[in-house]
């Protein structure tokens, strides 16, 4: 028996070494629009690009690797779309965090993630989040992907008066260029070309090479990796993530994360036959536990959560069963290291279309509500709803959860609700409504002139800060 044999399984699960590679290459041409994509839409914020684009080739590579050799499962990792979106437009732009700060929050919405897979405490919150909210947010993250994509465009623009946005300049060519490419990519996907997302940013890179005047290219293929000058390599700030301010982030990324990549995991293994006969996972703790320390890799390395794309149910569709499709992902992401230049000589107008169809197929969780079910698939959708609405993905799903828990009881079905749901909802709301400000923050005591102060500081970052001092009788 093999190496290869015995490590992954391959007989057992009915695949070969061939089959494999295939299934991997596969994957990856279906993914490796994200070492595009996530640089433009992280550059957006401010992040460097040069620094991304390598740190995101990192983590997919290494993550990819990692569930590969542990799970044996054929899920390639990568920065997710949804907590890129995140990171860039809800929390560095909407609420004004810092780099350094977001990196950190990263690291520890990683760490949190890591911990809670192990233990099995994500396993709990699972059985507790009604699939409703988890659909209704998966439906809201793609209408705020598709809101980014045709804002950064122009095909939307804000507006002064009236509704908070318009249509911008239709005719324009990036305009034009975007909408083409989503058209092809919609074909392309129907004719299962693999690859598509990717022809069609290299197709629309090459027409603004011709026509637009702002492509240009030096020549330049190859070139050593760094992460530049402004790199954002161990520059995460730990200390300002654990801010009050801040930690109510790091549970929204948490929550957004048990959404987005457990959903994910779990289709792409019924896909591939790896469930048993419980229809639990196979090796499943494994798979979750790596992509959350791929996470951990991203509060490192600069760059975006990651998450198991739901890309690789390309590969499984393609005969991938084994860790080693995972592997031959990693290996290919871990190449690109080396090609840069052509990473951004791509227009941001070739990367939107790709953006705009990742946001169209989860709007497809639309069908997955149960409206029977009245109260659960109404909270879904507003969950969905204001998450665009607001900005901010926390922001509806915290709203999903009051909904549902509310709606529930004035509809006298209580039966329906559990003690975990309840709690969710208690701890999204009180986070909004201020009281994890008390809750949080550092109590200290001392003693002056013999007698014991408690100093409880309370601050509040959207009023100015408080300081409560309260004097407590030696017997106490």
């Amino acid at each position: 028996m093999s190496s290869l044999e015995k490590t992954f399984e391959l007989s057992k699960r009915g695949s070969t070494v061939r089959q494999e590679i295939i299934a991997g290459l596969t994957t990856f041409l279906a993914m490796v629009y994200s070492v595009i994509v996530v640089p433009k839409m992280l550059g957006d914020a401010s992040f460097p690009a040069e620094s991304v684009f390598i740190a995101t080739c990192l983590v997919a590579g290494l993550g990819s690797i990692l569930i590969g050799f542990w799970a044996n499962a054929p899920m390639a990792i990568g920065c997710a779309i949804s907590l890129t979106a995140f990171t860039a437009f809800s929390l560095v732009i909407g609420q004004h965090v810092s780099i350094p700060v977001a990196l950190g929050a990263v690291f520890l919405m990683g760490l949190v993630f890591t911990l809670i897979s192990a233990t099995g405490i994500r396993s709990w919150i699972l059985r507790n989040l009604p699939s409703s909210i988890a659909h209704g947010a998966g439906i809201g993250i793609g209408l705020f992907l598709l809101l980014i994509a045709a804002n950064g465009v122009g095909l939307v623009v804000g507006n002064q008066a009236g509704l908070p946005v318009k249509l911008g300049d239709f005719t324009s060519f990036p305009v034009m260029m975007s909408l083409i490419g989503l058209a092809f990519i919609i074909g392309l996907e129907k004719m299962k070309v693999k690859g598509g997302i990717l022809w069609v940013i290299i197709a629309i890179t090459i027409v603004g090479l011709i026509f637009d005047p702002n492509v240009t290219f030096n020549g330049q293929i190859f070139k050593m990796p760094t992460f530049g000058e402004n790199s954002l390599f161990l520059q995460l700030d730990l200390q300002g993530a654990l801010q009050p301010a801040i930690l109510p982030i790091v549970f929204a990324l948490v929550m957004t994360a048990v959404f987005d990549a457990t959903g994910t995991i779990r289709a792409v293994a019924g896909q591939a036959d790896l469930l048993d006969k419980d229809g639990q996972i196979i090796n499943g703790g494994k798979a979750l536990t790596s992509d959350s320390v791929s996470s951990l890799f991203s509060g490192l390395f600069g760059t975006a959560p990651a998450a198991v794309y739901i890309e690789s149910a390309a590969g499984t569709a393609a005969g991938g069963k084994t860790g080693i499709t995972a592997i031959v992902v990693g290996v290919l992401f871990l190449l690109m290291l080396f090609f840069q230049p052509l990473a951004f000589l791509v227009p941001g107008y070739a990367t939107a279309p790709a953006l705009m169809y990742v946001g169209l197929l989860m709007l497809s969780n639309v069908s997955k509500l149960d409206f029977d079910d009245f109260v659960g698939a109404m909270s879904g959708l507003v969950c969905a709803v204001f998450i665009v609405l607001a900005a901010n993905i926390v922001t509806g799903i915290m709203l999903g959860f009051a909904a549902l828990v509310i709606g529930r009881i004035v509809s006298g079905d209580v039966k329906k609700l559990n003690i975990g749901t309840i709690i969710i909802a208690i701890v999204l709301v009180a986070f909004y409504a201020g009281c994890w400000a008390i809750l949080l923050n550092t109590i200290l005591i001392r003693r002056t002139n013999g007698s014991p102060f408690l100093f409880l500081a309370l601050k509040n970052y959207r009023k100015t800060n408080r300081t409560f001092t309260l004097q407590i009788p030696k017997s106490a």
